[in-house]
């Protein structure tokens, strides 16, 4: 059987970054910056009051309380020229241009309010309530470098320096596939030798949560060829393909048997629990990756987070290495099969202890979604007593 890190190495070894496009700043969330982005002004382009107030010399209201004539308005947005002379007061809005001749803003609470003339009630020092032009960015400077994954702030700079467009990976389409001939959809009645079908619903939120866009393609039954059909038709929009079920060793079994004869997809035995039967290769031209999982639910999301995430990773173009791990304490005995590295479930506690949970076959799906962690247990450790210091993954 092949070592986990040996599958994931082929894994990486494959896949390949997308392509870097053009992407409209609505379709960048999610996305991989591929460029550097600088501004090509300074933010605030313009001195500017960070409060609603009146725009005041400082000296003119250091005796306070003091009462000004007010001799103008300004709002956000203006685009007329203001000044402030000694003695006077112009009220001022959030985000307006400071008047000249202004250096300071005093609150609107700290006044009587007044719009012919106004009553200050303190003092306040010269630069009071005031945003410097290139306070916050100066103009040429860098505000994102390349590989940033672009969340809603790096969203709002790129816009905030008046970019529209920007070079960036895109999030990679993954479709996903369940097969059996014994699924059903939710939400739809049960008969004799049926189960619901979840694996494409649980597959296709890691995807999503991984930072990758997931679209569901339903199940399809025990028929190769039907199965082909299917991933021809999704390949036109896929940047990578996911099954679930049909590669293990079983009479119906057609992953393995839809996709063996092409010779690029390869079937074998990585020496984990669960998760032991896996496949993955590439399809058509464009070589997509094809990642063919176990059927059983806490196999499909294990062998995911493992290999699948990893590889989405490389594709948006971030480190694909494996995932990291952090030392808890266990709370009670736990048993792995010779040869095979266990991922059990389990509940990672504040305190540093991990108690594993209650059900941890590769069908218990309850379980799984209990836990908050793998708890894992090497190929060369058969038990590991309660108390000792295991390795743990945290989902």
């Amino acid at each position: 059987m092949k070592s986990v890190e040996e599958h994931l190495a082929e894994i990486l070894a494959t896949v390949r970054p997308l392509a870097p496009l053009e992407l409209e700043l609505e379709q960048t969330l999610g996305a991989t910056l591929a460029e550097e982005v600088t501004s090509p002004v300074p933010l605030p382009p313009f001195d500017n009051s960070a409060m609603d107030g009146y725009a005041v010399r400082a000296e003119d209201v250091a005796q306070a309380p003091v009462r000004l004539p007010v001799i103008d308005d300004v709002a956000a947005g203006s685009v007329e020229l203001r000044a402030v002379g000694p003695g006077h007061a112009v009220r001022i809005m959030t985000g307006a241009p400071l008047p000249v001749g202004a250096d300071a803003v005093v609150p609107v609470e700290w006044t009587d309010g007044g719009t012919a003339s106004v009553l200050i009630d303190r003092p306040v020092e010269a630069g009071n309530a005031i945003r410097r032009a290139g306070e916050d960015v100066q103009s040429g400077e860098v505000v994102l470098k390349p590989g940033t994954v672009i969340g809603p702030a790096q969203l709002g700079i790129i816009a905030g320096v008046g970019r529209r467009r920007v070079w960036a990976r895109p999030r990679p389409r993954v479709v996903v596939i369940s097969t059996g001939a014994e699924l059903v959809e939710p939400g739809t009645s049960l008969l004799p030798g049926q189960i619901w079908e979840s694996n494409s619903y649980t597959l296709a939120a890691a995807v999503r949560e991984a930072g990758a866009d997931g679209f569901r393609a339903g199940s399809v039954g025990d028929d190769p060829a039907v199965l082909l059909d299917q991933l021809d038709t999704h390949l036109v929009r896929a940047d990578a393909l996911i099954t679930s079920g049909g590669v293990s060793m079983g009479a119906y079994e057609p992953v393995k048997q839809a996709l063996s004869p092409l010779g690029t997809v390869q079937f074998e035995k990585v020496a984990m629990q669960p998760g032991m039967p896996q496949g993955f290769g590439v399809l058509g031209e464009d070589r997509v990756p094809i990642f063919a999982l176990p059927g059983n639910p806490v196999s499909s999301f294990v062998s995911f987070l493992l290999f699948v995430r990893p590889a989405l990773n490389k594709m948006r173009g971030l480190s694909g290495d494996v995932l990291e791990t952090v030392t808890a304490q266990v709370t009670g005995t736990l048993r792995s099969p010779a040869g095979r590295r266990s991922f059990l479930r389990g509940v990672l506690a504040a305190d540093g202890t991990v108690s594993p949970v209650h059900g941890q076959g590769s069908h218990q799906l309850a379980a799984l979604a209990m836990a908050n962690a793998l708890i894992v247990v090497p190929e060369d450790v058969t038990e590991v007593a309660e108390g000792a210091s295991v390795e743990v993954i945290r989902i």
